[in-house]
């Protein structure tokens, strides 16, 4: 049987309905060179051609029993646990359409309905923490807490805490949550930056749900980029750690510390044809790390800075193309954006950026982890190749608006409305099976797209609601998603039978 190469990034250890479904949040690691000795060491041997070397490694200072001890009780595991919904026999059908179901009715509702037994809250998945703080916050992977309702964390003490999502950043995959302790032991964060390829590193986590576990391997690259590789869709910013830890499921949030026990990445996917280790894992550096999880603690959102580019790496065919005969490495800018911070400080397609801030920019993942550090307001020296010469200018970064405003955190009361799940009778009169009312309209989102108190909201997006709680649920996926178009589609009823759709835009004004 063949395997296509994948990139496996999932959380692992899912449980949905009592079935134990599987599914895979994988990583890998790197770690720091030990010294090798050069002194040879001859004896008598050497007349008849043969000699003896000093051991390679100085075992004194490849001793990874330090690191181990000074990390291992700063790596938590984390579970996640949600509430199964009930699946009707229709549902996702055309008869389950609210729409459907106004304008026909429903073939189903003269019989009579066996009320479902109401589902218990089930583990979904499973990964690991990383202890950054004594009073409690904790860095992990944003797919190992997503949708989550509920988060339990486990020290490696045995003790036990309920989690509350401090912030998430599905761009970088990276999210923070906090737990009521104090006097934790904390893994001190390192710089990624002055890793070495080669070095010796070691992956802290809970693999398969195997408490604590330790694994060691070397930096085979770093600002790798993987998506191309895998040939599936980007993820966001990718500017990997490469390394050759074996990662597997559950691992995912965990770290990757170098042999003075200092954190310099966060595990978060594996290069795989099965779903376990095979050789290859990646984490994100503490470069971004620090930047994303500053962001989230001092803003409740991250600030991203953009140059406004589209780019791609320099290659052979690109040089030749367009007769770039001075650099071989570089990213190359296709196109400028409208209101970016290229355009301003005179940047033009056809450029080959080299440098951020003295700092060597080869490929695209390189550039993207450099940009990544800094906040829309701040200014970087770009290097750049221009008609075979070298060029700098000073840039202030912009956001993806072409501000430096401070972005805030995505709140549901932004709509400006209180909603409740639609009574009985008013779903007996209207024809429908569910749907979310507006009780209270005040001035918001909701309003500003003429929306009017008591609108039944029967779908958002083409997702049936029901509740309170979907609305919230689909805000905060919208909310948290990487479009620069963040919009609401509602399709719904009024009491008086007409039906209304409505577009509203949930982007910054």
């Amino acid at each position: 049987m063949k395997f296509s190469n994948k990139i496996i990034l999932l959380a692992a250890g899912s449980a949905v309905l009592g079935s134990a479904v599987t599914t895979f949040a994988l990583q890998k690691s790197f770690g720091e060179s030990s010294p090798i000795s050069d002194t040879v060491i001859t004896d008598p041997g050497v007349a008849a051609g043969y000699y003896r070397v000093n051991s390679p490694l100085d075992e004194t200072k490849a001793d990874f029993t330090t690191a181990a001890e000074n990390t291992i009780n700063g790596v938590v595991s984390i579970k996640s646990f949600v509430t199964p919904r009930y699946q009707g026999r229709n549902q996702g059908g055309y008869f389950s359409d609210p729409f459907f179901e106004y304008f026909f009715g429903s073939p189903q509702r003269s019989q009579p309905q066996q009320q479902p037994e109401q589902p218990k809250q089930q583990q979904s998945g499973l990964g690991s923490g990383v202890i950054i703080s004594a009073d409690g916050y904790i860095v992990t992977n944003n797919h190992v807490i997503d949708e989550a309702e509920r988060l339990e964390v486990t020290l490696n003490d045995n003790r036990t805490f309920d989690a509350t999502v401090v912030g998430t950043d599905s761009s970088t995959d990276l999210a923070l949550i906090k737990i009521d302790a104090t006097d934790l032991p904390v893994i001190p964060i390192g710089d990624s930056e002055e890793l070495k390829v080669g070095e010796w590193v070691l992956a802290v986590g809970n693999p398969f749900g195997f408490t604590s576990t330790v694994t060691t391997g070397i930096v085979s690259a770093k600002a790798r980029s993987i998506s191309g590789v895998s040939h599936s869709r980007p993820m966001g910013i990718e500017s990997y750690i490469q390394t050759d830890a074996a990662v597997n499921p559950g691992n995912s949030g965990g770290a990757l510390v170098n042999l003075q026990g200092q954190l310099i990445g966060i595990n978060t996917a594996i290069y795989s044809q099965t779903g376990n280790y095979a050789g290859y894992s990646f984490a994100i550096p503490t470069s971004i790390v620090k930047k994303v999880v500053g962001d989230i603690r001092q803003f409740g959102a991250v600030q991203r800075a953009v140059l406004g580019v589209s780019i791609q790496d320099l290659n052979n065919e690109v040089a030749r193309e367009h007769n770039i005969t001075s650099v071989s490495k570089g990213v190359y800018v296709a196109s400028v954006a409208d209101r970016s911070s290229a355009l301003e400080a005179g940047i033009k397609e056809g450029d080959v950026i080299v440098k951020i801030n003295g700092v060597n920019t080869d490929n695209v993942a390189q550039l993207q982890e450099q940009v990544a550090k800094y906040r829309p307001g701040d200014t970087v020296k770009v290097t750049y190749i221009r008609d075979n010469k070298e060029h700098s200018v000073d840039v202030k970064l912009l956001n993806t608006h072409g501000t430096t405003k401070v972005t805030k955190p995505g709140s549901i009361d932004s709509l400006g409305a209180e909603f409740a799940a639609v009574d009985d009778e008013t779903r007996r009169l209207l024809g429908i099976s569910g749907g979310v009312q507006v009780k209270t309209l005040s001035e918001g989102r909701l309003h500003d797209a003429g929306v009017l108190k008591g609108y039944i909201i029967l779908s958002i997006n083409n997702v049936k609601v029901s509740s309170p709680s979907d609305v919230e649920k689909i805000y905060r996926q919208i909310m948290k998603s990487d479009d620069d178009d963040k919009l609401l589609v509602l399709r719904g009823v009024y009491p008086s039978g007409r039906t209304k759709a409505y577009l509203v835009n949930l982007g910054e004004e």
